[in-house]
């Protein structure tokens, strides 16, 4: 109760960063999971991981030397983070200073990037930002993987939204819609 405590008033003091009122089902984390080809990957990068339903679901899937690391701007969710996974390499600071963050830990590119930012609620400057500095930091092949609420796509800012991720990657493909998830959601799969 406490996580979806702070997941409300995080949301309720800053709706431009958290999206939704509630943290992710474990049939939406189950969905983002099965977006990657875990074995394959040897450097990747959360955005935005809330509460750490997500960060969860990616320690269970990361190979042995994988390297691994989160980017959360609010300090609350931070925290958050931290409670459910002590362990994780969490910077508090905004995504797109990924490649700054990628440089200082000497990973050259990121094969891929899981995303839990409210894309539908950013400005399209700010949509733009970070695609550029994901889509600069993302190998060629990577896989970079972020879910949507269906009512998100009525918003001028969600359908110039899936207009960008089809103009940034040669492959943009939709999950299957998640029902068991407050509101319902599906993943956007997307190799560059």
């Amino acid at each position: 109760m406490g996580e979806k405590l702070t997941f409300l008033k995080t949301f309720l003091r800053h709706p431009s960063q958290v999206g939704a009122i509630a943290p992710s089902s474990p049939a939406l984390v189950q969905t983002m999971m099965d977006s990657f080809v875990w074995p394959e990957i040897q450097s990747v990068a959360e955005y935005g991981p809330g509460t750490g339903v997500f960060t969860e679901g990616i320690l269970k899937k990361l190979t042995q030397g994988a390297n691994f690391f989160a980017i959360e701007q609010s300090p609350d969710m931070v925290s958050a983070t931290l409670k459910r996974c002590p362990n994780v390499n969490i910077h508090c600071d905004s995504v797109t200073n990924v490649g700054k963050i990628c440089q200082d830990a000497s990973i050259s590119q990121l094969d891929a990037i899981v995303s839990g930012l409210p894309w539908a609620a950013f400005p399209e400057s700010l949509q733009d930002e970070i695609m550029n500095a994901t889509t600069s930091i993302l190998r060629p092949g990577g896989t970079f993987a972020t879910f949507a609420y269906w009512q998100g796509l009525a918003l001028p800012a969600g359908r110039r939204f899936s207009e960008r991720l089809q103009a940034s990657f040669s492959s943009v493909q939709r999950s299957k819609t998640v029902w068991n998830n407050l509101p319902p959601a599906f993943v956007y799969r997307c190799t560059l």
